[in-house]
């Protein structure tokens, strides 16, 4: 059985970092209803289409996060609206919204508006820059929050080189993660105490959080020297280049155990003696000589032949992959990371899964997302509003369907 069968869920949120929490609990079970404001619904179903995006010809982002989910077109904003939006909550165990506080307060949806309704609510809120302080009620969005604010952007490349974009919920998903692990626990609290408790977490302190040693450095003193390739403090901790035109990432963090490593597959042994690399000292200060020493070396195979080669000395290193090799990598099938997708609409097509398993629970299989409001009427009459009520809250756009 799914872990979380049974769990309602009330998605009141846009684009990623709240609804890819809802995203994870639809995948173990939960019913995830999404509201969503006609005509237009959630921005997000709009994001794939961006000039700035990859072009495809399905709805790739909507797919992602919007699976397995139900959605309602509802205007919170009037009365009846708000009140339907509370009768929903009623029935709910765990509410997730990133509405910007000051609209919540507007709305009178915040915790306190809501937790006297459904004593048992787990009130889970997401926000750009946390709940308190000058900029609280500032929209954020994971690439202004979690990545420039934080010290990411900035922390990320080289002198020569100037900062890079995000790219699209590069931070939303990790932040994502973040609130499920909040909301699990807030489930467990009400198991011991029978009441819900209200959840928060924000991008910013997700971003900070993402960039912790180098903020914790910072806040004991330390200095931060931005280096180029040439000049990194440690060449085996470095990417290279190699003759087909692919890239990889060495990762010797064990310095002693890891240069011979290095000087066994690039098959100079003499090195370990060498004044100029012998220590991590003499190869930090002689760097720019050793990068373009092994930056000829690793031209002169092919990827496929380095990689058999470090397979053999037992050295750490990844592939540096395009999308496209994340794609078509099996390794992500073995390991459950890319599954299929069960949409009809979408014949063959695959996701990516949610990151975690629980041993001897279902997982379900990512399905199709809904259209706008899609099961509106259902939804309104599982609350027990009665075929007069729903038809009266479609006719004068209170609740609604983009579907005819």
């Amino acid at each position: 059985m799914s872990v979380l069968k049974g769990i309602r869920v009330v998605e009141f949120a846009t684009y990623i970092a709240g609804p890819a929490a809802a995203t994870v609990m639809a995948d173990f079970g939960a019913e995830v209803i999404k509201i969503e404001r006609l005509p237009g619904g959630d921005p997000y179903r709009y994001l794939s289409a961006l000039p700035t995006m990859p072009e495809a010809d399905s709805n790739y982002c909507w797919i992602l996060s919007g699976r397995n989910k139900k959605s309602i077109g509802l205007d919170v904003s009037k009365p009846e609206g708000r009140e339907v939006f509370l009768k929903l909550v009623e029935s709910a165990d765990i509410l997730v919204t990133n509405v910007q506080p000051d609209a919540l307060a507007k709305l009178k949806l915040g915790y306190e508006d809501v937790a006297g309704r459904n004593p048992r609510l787990i009130y889970a809120q997401m926000t750009g820059y946390g709940e308190r302080g000058p900029d609280v009620d500032r929209p954020g969005f994971d690439m202004t929050a979690f990545w420039a604010r934080s010290g990411l952007m900035d922390s990320v490349h080289n002198a020569d080189s100037d900062p890079a974009l995000s790219v699209a919920g590069q931070g939303d998903h990790p932040t994502s993660m973040a609130m499920l692990s909040g909301i699990l626990l807030a489930l467990y609290d009400r198991e011991r105490t029978g009441r819900g408790t209200k959840v928060s977490s924000s991008l910013i302190a997700n971003g900070v959080w993402a960039n912790a040693c180098n903020v914790q450095a910072a806040l004991c003193g330390a200095g931060y020297q931005r280096r180029t390739r040439k000049t990194v403090l440690n060449p085996v901790i470095n990417h290279y280049a190699t003759r087909d035109g692919k890239r990889f990432l060495l990762c010797g963090v064990q310095t002693a155990i890891d240069w011979p490593k290095l000087c066994r597959a690039v098959e100079h042994p003499e090195w370990l003696e060498d004044p100029r690399f012998a220590t991590p000292e003499a190869r930090s200060a002689n760097a720019p000589e050793l990068v373009s020493l092994l930056d000829e070396i690793f031209a002169s195979k092919t990827f496929d032949e380095w990689i058999g080669i470090f397979h053999q000395v037992q050295i750490p290193f990844g592939p540096v992959s395009s999308n496209a090799d994340v794609a078509a990598d099996e390794q992500m099938r073995a390991a459950g990371v890319i599954v299929p997708l069960d949409d009809p609409r979408y014949p063959g097509l695959e996701t990516v899964n949610s990151p975690f398993w629980l041993a001897g629970r279902e997982k379900a299989l990512p399905g199709r997302a809904p259209d706008i409001g899609e099961h509106t009427r259902e939804v309104l009459a599982e609350i027990g509003l009665d075929e007069a009520r729903v038809a009266q809250l479609l006719a004068r756009g209170i609740a609604g369907s983009a579907i005819k």
